[in-house]
């Protein structure tokens, strides 16, 4: 509540009144998006914007009960956490940008920082390669075009973590089954924004249909180009960075000023399933010329 008992713009009904209730569909007034099962739904996220807050990370972790971790220091990095992983599913990367012999920088252009925070999280691949490697059909894509594992289906295989080429998905130690962002499932069915890019001060995270996100997105590039910042480019944007090998978009894409590589994000992620008929292949080509040559020593043995 704000000052005088009055609630916050966003959380007011249609007609002024304060809401008392969960809104059938709180997105429209968090973000400006209405929830509505058949479309695409996912995250832009402007590494311009990010301040490195972790909100994100902490609203995750509340929202869907995960437990703390990296509660100690690392000693390489402000950054505490380390990686995505079972319990973490928001990871805010920090990279100190250093000056080109590798020493610390000693000067920067005005209004400018040397670091770089990135807010990582699943990419909600489309085909999302650890869905086509998941033998149980544990790993499924929802009717907002997300992917989410179900725990009771998962056996725990892991098939899934090695198929992943950005290093997501992991299995966790309490049940040995495969655990990642969900892209809060349960809040989109409830018409809710999910809990990290309502928790984003900066609009870091942008949640909406995926489409308009791309626009918006490639908006934004041109904006920061107008202002200087020739290096801005879309990474997972259908055709960019990211959106390579097989996979055509990521439903989680990401607007940089750095290499990939300088955040953890592979240059041209490779989609697996693209490789399995050159190995079929390569497999059976094998096995016939083993038939062939026992063939041979056979009848010359004979």
């Amino acid at each position: 509540m704000m000052d005088g008992g009055l609630s916050h713009d966003r959380a007011r009904g249609p007609h002024g009144t304060e809401a008392c209730l969960p809104l059938p569909q709180e997105a429209e007034l968090t973000c400006g998006t209405r929830i509505e099962p058949g479309r695409a739904y996912g995250f832009f996220t402007d590494t311009t914007l990010c301040i490195g807050c972790k909100a994100c990370e902490v609203a995750c972790k509340e929202w869907n009960n995960l437990p703390a971790d990296g509660m100690t220091l690392s000693g390489r990095s402000y950054d505490n956490t380390g990686a995505l992983g079972a319990h973490t599913w928001r990871h805010v990367t920090f990279v100190e940008k250093l000056a080109p012999q590798g020493e610390r920088p000693g000067a920067m252009p005005p209004f400018q920082s040397n670091w770089l925070m990135l807010s990582d999280v699943c990419k909600h691949c489309d085909p999302a390669p650890c869905m086509e490697a998941c033998p149980t059909g544990a790993l499924f894509r929802t009717e907002f075009d997300t992917v989410v594992v179900q725990q009771d289906i998962c056996n725990g295989c892991g098939y899934c973590v090695p198929a992943c080429p950005f290093g997501v998905v992991e299995l966790a130690k309490e049940d040995g089954k495969a655990h990642k962002c969900t892209l809060c499932y349960d809040r989109l069915k409830g018409g809710m924004e999910p809990a990290c890019a309502k928790s984003c001060p900066t609009d870091s995270i942008q949640f909406g249909e995926v489409e308009e996100l791309i626009g918006r997105a490639e908006a934004r590039v041109a904006q920061l180009q107008e202002l200087g910042q020739d290096r801005a480019y879309l990474y997972g944007a259908p055709g960019t960075p990211g959106a390579t090998h097989g996979l055509k978009r990521l439903n989680a894409f990401f607007l940089l000023t750095e290499r990939p590589e300088v955040h953890g994000l592979p240059a041209a992620p490779v989609r697996p399933a693209r490789r399995a008929r050159p190995s079929i292949v390569s497999g059976l080509a094998t096995v016939a010329g083993l038939a062939v040559a026992a063939l041979f020593l056979g009848v010359g043995r004979r």
